[in-house]
C-alpha cells in the first residue's frame, strides 16, 4: 500500500486571526503613512489626555507591526515607519506635544527650539508666575466664601464625617483656627437636612465643644520663622542633652559612693602597668 500525502489544513479560525491581523497592520500603516493629515492621537490609537508611558507603549506595538523587516514585501515600508518615527517624535516629548497641542503644527521647522522657545514665553505671559503674595490673596478671599463652604460638604460626605481625614484635604484649614468654625457650618446643614451626622463627627463634635474657640478664626495663619524655629530646635536639643549628662554623671556618682567608697580609687602608672603585662606573660609562657 501506497503511502497517503498529508495535507496541510489550515483551520478557518487561524486564517480569520490573520486576516484581521492582516487588516489591522494595512489600517495602522495607513494612518502612519497620512500622520499629517489625520490627529495623531488618533495614529496611535490613544486619547488626547494619555499619559507619557500609554503613548510610548502603543508606539512601540505600533512600530513591531510597521517594521520594514516584518514587512519586505512592502516597497512604503520604510516610510511608513519613518512617518511613525516623526509621530512619536513629536507626541513623546512634552515640549513638541505641548506646541502640536496648541497649534497642531506638525512640520518640523516649526517644532524648532525657538519655537519652544516662544511658547515658553506664551504660557508665561498667559499664566503669571505665583507668588508667595498670590497665595495669602487667595488664602484670605477663600476662607470663609461659599467655595470654601461648598468644598467643606463636599469633603465631609467623601470623608464619611471623618474630620482628622477632611482636615488633610481641605485646602487653607488650620484645626486650631477652623474646628469651631467648621463645625458651627456642618451643625446647621445637618439641621437643615443637607448633611447627615455620622458617629465619627458626633465624636468630634464633642471634643471641639469642650475647647474653647480662638478669638479670630478668619485671620491667616502664622508663618513659621524657619531660622528662629531652627535656632529654637538647636536650643531644645541642646537643653536636654546637658539633662542626660547630667542624669548619667549623678547615676555613676551614686554608684561610686555606693560601691567604691567615697576615695576615688587612682589610675595606675606606666610603670606598675608594665609590671603586670610582665606578670601576665610570665605566666601564660608557664602555661604552655
Amino acid at each position: 500500500m501506497g503511502k497517503r500525502k498529508k495535507n496541510p489544513r489550515v483551520s478557518e479560525e487561524n486564517l480569520g486571526d490573520e486576516d484581521e491581523e492582516m487588516n489591522e497592520n494595512k489600517g495602522a500603516t495607513e494612518k502612519s503613512s497620512s500622520s499629517s493629515d489625520n490627529d495623531l492621537y488618533q495614529v496611535l490609537g490613544v486619547e488626547r489626555t494619555a499619559s507619557q508611558q500609554e503613548i510610548k507603549k502603543a508606539y512601540h506595538k505600533l512600530a513591531l507591526r510597521l517594521h520594514p523587516d516584518k514587512n519586505p514585501n512592502d516597497e512604503e515600508a520604510k516610510e511608513k515607519f519613518q512617518n511613525l518615527q516623526k509621530v512619536i517624535s513629536i507626541l513623546g516629548d512634552e515640549e513638541k506635544r505641548a506646541v502640536y497641542d496648541q497649534t497642531g503644527c506638525l512640520d518640523d521647522a516649526d517644532l524648532a527650539s525657538d519655537t519652544i522657545q516662544n511658547l515658553r514665553t506664551f504660557f508665561r505671559a498667559l499664566y503669571k508666575q505665583i507668588s508667595e503674595a498670590d497665595i495669602e490673596e487667595f488664602e484670605a478671599n477663600y476662607r470663609g466664601s461659599d467655595s470654601e463652604k461648598k468644598d467643606l460638604f463636599e469633603l465631609y460626605v467623601k470623608c464619611k464625617g471623618n474630620m482628622e481625614r477632611l482636615f488633610c484635604c481641605m485646602i487653607c484649614s488650620d484645626p486650631v483656627l477652623d474646628s469651631h468654625r467648621f463645625k458651627d457650618m456642618i451643625d446647621e446643614a445637618i439641621s437643615a437636612g443637607e448633611l447627615k451626622q455620622t458617629k465619627g463627627y458626633e465624636k468630634w463634635a464633642k471634643k471641639v465643644s469642650k475647647t474653647k474657640p480662638p478669638t479670630s478664626p478668619l485671620r491667616q495663619r502664622k508663618k513659621s520663622n524657619s531660622s528662629s524655629s531652627s535656632s529654637d530646635l538647636y536650643a531644645i536639643i541642646a537643653q536636654r542633652q546637658t539633662e542626660r549628662k547630667g542624669k548619667i554623671d549623678s547615676m555613676f556618682s551614686s554608684l561610686v559612693q555606693k560601691y567604691g567608697g567615697d576615695e576615688a580609687v587612682p589610675e595606675p602608672s606606666e610603670e606598675e602597668f608594665e609590671a603586670t603585662r610582665r606578670k601576665l606573660e610570665k605566666r601564660r609562657s608557664k602555661k604552655k
